[in-house]
């Protein structure tokens, strides 16, 4: 029963309902069920027990909630994450290496390291899992989760049950503001019109009917959809699927086949995870080999070396920082109404070069509204003075006495009436189709008695709007001149046209002349150019001698209501306005570089009329540039043209070179699209590089939610599943918080990149300690437990001040390029390494995850991955041969000089210690009993281990206080590290200030530094010896910043022509 899922040979799934082509016999049949047409409300209906029997069978009807992982496996998801990995694999080394020497390690600190790291693994990954579990429980409390109620008709009776108690063959009956509870085919209808738009994206509400004509089930007029809205009329149906099986279920499962691809900042750490794994792993193998080999260390000893090169190479705080400052940017964000469920969505929505957005109820308000008035010959407007659109009309002034009367047949011939009489007219909610609550809210605005036009002048007779006529008559108790009654029309514009034999020229009715035909005509062709609902109003002042006061008029034969020689009154346009702040909102996105595209269910020349109010489109199409040149469409060359509109009959058959052309424009609207086509869409403009951000409310958005690399659900007016498959939530449905979060992205990845390159260079003076403790050799510059408490230390103060930076520059924030911008030569070298993954892909099919996962680590030993990564590319990553440059080897550098000097200089100025005398007996340093320096005094092995303590005190100072300059210096990546800009974060001196107090307490303080081998007698001149070293390496920064910037100029985006910028507080946020 109900059929079964029907595929293509793609695997799409199919809408498989076929009931709308049988006869009602054959439905009765097919479903055991018995209807009554000529009295729907005595149809006898389905038993309870057949009823029971069948939803036993079939189950709820409810949309199978998606799978959720176990909160265990989630928490192991963060966990496996490459630097986390990287931290357990150093962590479980330093173990191994105290089981391989037990008697040198136990009892000392080494084992606490070990479990150190350990421990930061785990908190990383409690930090992301706790964040994505309370994004995870903000989301849940937005879904419905009140089920809805649904009236059926049973064994006779009309009943109410729960909705999701429904069951196939179920009679069940709807009304105006119903949400529709099932798929069904319907049998009676009164008036019925349903407001497809979720499922469909089509704006204008549709009349259902017991007949129908049509193939395709979602344009058959005789079937309503699960999830959709009754917005005018009433009807009975009878059920044919429930629950998983109705067509949004069938949408649904489609977000189920899709995966989400990793995000930019994702990938490029763990590339830069691999870089450092690589390094490091050769640099402890090489080390090992010169400890046993040159130094004649044992197995052990040099293990232990060889750990300790590997550990110093890894930035143990930088998954903690990374994480943290993701999570202080996620909080930031859902204070600007856009909640993250996924932290590294944050950086995505920054990096986003495409962002593909549906219209109705994304940029529109999915309301009808009020836009021309045209009356007299004069063309009135009726929305804000400030629109562009204003420029043709002016102002609507009910003065004018064909304005008024159009008001008054906006409210008096129509079946729209607000559910309440509180709040403003503009926000209270109407029962009635969208385009007579347009007319509705228009005239109640406009007229201050509304509320009582109705009993003044009582309807008598009403024939309802019906595709067959296409227009709707209402007859008034209204006294005039010659009689009592009034007849009101309104309509399609060419059909009440042709009931009018005179014209309302502003003061009387006048003779309806070919002068007034060309005008109506002139008119009626700029509201449709503009994408607007266009409907014509007429009346007729009923003689009291043939149609006295109670005249009864009848819908019968014979007919006895007038049908024609009516007066013409004017043209009155709708259009689902833009939402206030979408304009400047695009035009923003437009100045950042990314290229916006409307994807819409809805007519092209809608979707155009609405881009080119929104700056979404201002060039001109191949069509319309054919028509302004007078010559044939095929005679515009493809270089002239940068705007493109595109019907989805199209998107099946385009070629592959089709595809690269729609995506070389600038300006693309696809419409008439299915969710089957966003989703193909979304795939191909990531196939070329881009990062794709989807931004939907309805249903049929799901799947291209789900497949963009960020997703961005509406929640107030953002269906249940479209909410479930998005990555990003606006939470007040304003579009303009999509340009905050571009803001915010940007900002987090200028920071994020700023504390990487600041944590990232103090790793060298750590590298270069243990070197230089191997080859020349010295007493050990830093030990193990100083490097942890300087990756997880003072460090963690310094960078997690970055969260708080403000943009050096707001306005060049935004208008600098797409950190990966999509140009020709990167187009081309994406398709090379796609079609390098997918052989690779090929070749690794049968391996185990195991195998993948060592596969994937093996990458940085081939030469293929270092020709990818050494690549030119315009592209800006999270970690580029900039910053490594700057920080292992300038920075790295310089800091390192400074570190080496306060070490010798603390050891000579407390114990007159020369470096020679330490590099004479670096081998026995601390475990000899007494050594003899150059002076000739001999140190006791306390002495020998002050002095160490001395020269480790000093070398962990000089990091910390020459990395306080160089947390200024990080912060200039648009300009010079001075200025005001320097000093706009407070947390940047609350940082240092605790970092500070840390560092001193660890050397200082006693019996702090007693655990940890400091010297707490150290010299105070070690610290300006490290402040000059700061200077220098500040004065070089500036000098390298200034060579870089007149070789590389920073690039902004190119200035977008015809953009309309006029900021409102719906734009601005004030």
């Amino acid at each position: 029963m109900g059929g079964a899922d029907a595929k293509d040979g793609s695997g799409e799934k199919k809408v498989d309902i076929d009931e709308h082509l049988l006869t009602l016999d054959e439905l009765q049949k097919r479903y055991n069920v018995t209807v009554n047409t000529t009295k729907p409300s005595a149809s006898e209906g389905l038993s309870e027990a057949e009823a029971a029997k069948r939803l036993q069978e079939n189950g709820l009807n409810q949309l199978s909630p998606p799978k959720q992982r176990h909160p265990i496996l989630k928490f192991l998801d963060h966990l496996m994450g490459l630097f986390n990995l990287l931290l357990l694999a150093c962590g479980v080394a330093i173990f191994i290496s105290v089981g391989i020497d037990p008697a040198d390690n136990i009892g000392t600190i080494i084992p606490y390291v070990g479990g150190i790291l350990i421990l930061v693994a785990f908190m990383n990954a409690g930090i992301e899992f706790y964040q994505v579990q309370k994004s995870q429980s903000i989301l849940s409390s937005f879904l419905n989760l009140i089920p809805a109620k649904a009236y059926v008709i049973r064994a006779g009776k009309s009943t109410q049950v729960n909705a999701i108690e429904i069951v196939l063959g179920d009679i069940v009956y709807i009304r105006s503001g119903d949400k529709i509870p099932a798929d069904m085919i319907m049998f009676a209808t009164t008036d019925l019109k349903v407001d497809n738009s979720s499922l469909t994206g089509e704006a204008d509400p549709q009349e259902r009917t017991p007949k129908n004509t049509h193939q395709n089930p979602l344009e058959a007029t005789n079937v309503i959809f699960n999830g959709t809205l009754v917005v005018n009329g009433e009807g009975y149906g009878v059920v044919v699927r429930t629950g998983d099986n109705t067509v949004i279920g069938q949408i649904a499962s489609l977000t189920t086949g899709e995966e989400r691809r990793s995000s930019p900042m994702s990938e490029e750490i763990e590339l830069f995870v691999k870089l450092i794994t690589c390094v490091a792993a050769v640099c402890a193998i090489i080390f090992l080999i010169i400890g046993v080999v040159a130094r004649g260390q044992n197995a052990a000893q040099g293990l232990n070396f060889a750990i300790g090169t590997f550990v110093s190479f890894v930035p143990e705080g930088l998954p903690a920082t990374v994480t943290m400052l993701l999570t202080i940017a996620a909080k930031r964000m859902a204070g600007r109404n856009v909640l993250v469920k996924d932290l590294q969505g944050v950086e995505t929505l920054g990096a986003i070069t495409l962002l593909a957005t549906d219209k109705t109820g994304t940029l529109t308000r999915n309301q009808m509204t009020v836009t021309y008035v045209w009356t007299g010959g004069r063309m009135f407007y009726a929305q804000s003075q400030s629109s562009t659109e204003a420029q043709h009309a002016i102002p609507l002034d009910l003065a004018d006495a064909g304005a008024d009367e159009l008001m008054h047949m906006s409210l008096l011939c129509s079946r729209a009436r607000f559910e309440s009489n509180e709040g403003p007219v503009s926000t209270r909610p109407v029962l009635g189709d969208a385009t007579e609550a347009g007319l509705l809210r228009n005239a109640a605005a406009k007229i201050v008695d509304f509320e009582t036009l109705g009993d003044r002048f009582p309807k008598v007779f009403e024939i309802p709007f019906n595709s067959e006529n296409k227009w709707a008559m209402t007859i008034h108790k209204k006294r005039h001149a010659t009689g009592e009654l009034m007849v009101y029309i309104k309509g399609a514009p060419e059909r009440v046209l042709r009931l009018c034999s005179t014209f309302f020229d502003g003061k009387q009715p006048v003779p309806l002349t070919e002068q007034h035909k060309a005008q109506f005509e002139e008119t009626y062709q700029f509201m449709a150019s503009k994408g607007h609902r266009v409907l014509a109003f007429a009346a007729l002042a009923l003689p009291g001698d043939k149609f006295p006061a109670d005249f009864v008029f009848s819908k019968e034969e014979p007919i006895n209501y007038p049908r024609d020689n009516l007066t013409f009154y004017g043209l009155i346009s709708l259009e689902d306005p833009p939402k206030h702040g979408v304009r400047e909102a695009i035009g923003h996105c437009r100045e950042a570089g990314i290229r916006v595209m409307m994807v819409t269910g809805d007519h092209p020349l809608t979707a155009e009329a609405i881009g080119r109010k929104i700056n979404l489109m201002l060039q001109d199409t191949k069509e319309s540039l054919a028509a302004k040149r007078g010559v044939p469409i095929d005679q515009v060359p493809e270089s002239d043209v940068n705007a493109i509109v595109i019907h989805g009959e199209r998107i099946d058959s385009l070629t592959e070179a089709e595809w690269d052309n729609i995506f070389s424009k600038d300006e693309i609207i696809f419409a008439r699209t299915s969710p089957k086509h966003k989703l193909q869409i979304v795939k191909r403009a990531q196939s070329l590089g881009h990062i794709v951000g989807v931004t939907g409310d309805g249903v049929n958005d799901s799947p291209a939610l789900k497949k963009a690399d960020l997703g961005i659900a509406m929640n107030q007016s953002g269906s249940d599943v479209s909410k479930e498959a998005a990555a990003m939530i606006l939470i007040d449905d304003n579009f303009a918080s999509t340009v905050n979060g571009i803001e915010e992205g940007r900002l987090i990845f200028q920071n994020l990149k700023k504390s990487i390159q600041y944590t990232v260079t103090h790793t060298m003076p750590e590298v270069w300690a243990n070197l230089l403790y191997l080859v020349v050799p010295l007493p050990l510059p830093l030990s193990a437990v100083l490097i942890l408490l300087v990756d997880l230390g003072f460090e963690l103060f310094l960078a997690l001040s970055y969260a708080w930076d403000p943009p050096e520059n707001k306005t060049g924030l935004m208008k600098l390029l797409p950190r990966k911008p999509v140009t020709p030569d990167s187009v081309i070298r994406t398709k090379r390494i796609a079609a390098r993954a997918a052989q690779h892909a090929e070749r690794t099919k049968n391996m185990s995850k195991f195998g993948k996962f060592m596969d994937s680590l093996s990458k940085p030993f081939t030469a293929e991955f270092w020709a990818e990564v050494m690549e030119p590319k315009e592209e800006e990553t999270l970690v580029d041969l900039d910053l490594l440059s700057w920080s292992y080897i300038e920075a790295g550098s310089i800091m390192t000089v400074g570190c080496f000097v306060v070490y010798f200089f603390a050891i000579w100025y407390h114990f007159k210690i020369y470096p020679s005398d330490l590099v004479k007996n670096a081998s026995v340093w601390g475990t000899a009993d007494s050594v003899t320096i150059s002076t000739g005094k001999v140190l006791t092995k306390d002495e020998q281990l002050d002095a160490l303590g001395a020269g480790q005190s000093a070398y962990y100072l000089a990091i910390m206080i020459q990395q306080c300059f160089n947390l200024f210096i990080c912060k200039a990546r648009l300009g010079f590290p001075f200025g005001a800009v320097m000093f706009q974060n407070a947390k940047t001196f609350l940082g240092m200030f605790c970092g500070a107090i840390f560092t001193m307490a660890l050397v200082y303080i006693p019996p702090i530094n007693l655990g940890l081998g400091t010297y707490w007698r150290t010299t105070p001149f070690v610290w300006l010896i490290s402040v000059g070293f700061g200077i220098v390496l500040l004065v070089y920064s500036v000098i390298r910043l200034a060579i870089k910037r007149a070789s590389n100029p920073i690039k902004y985006s190119k200035i977008v022509v015809g953009l309309q910028m006029h900021p409102t507080r719906w734009s601005t946020g004030k």
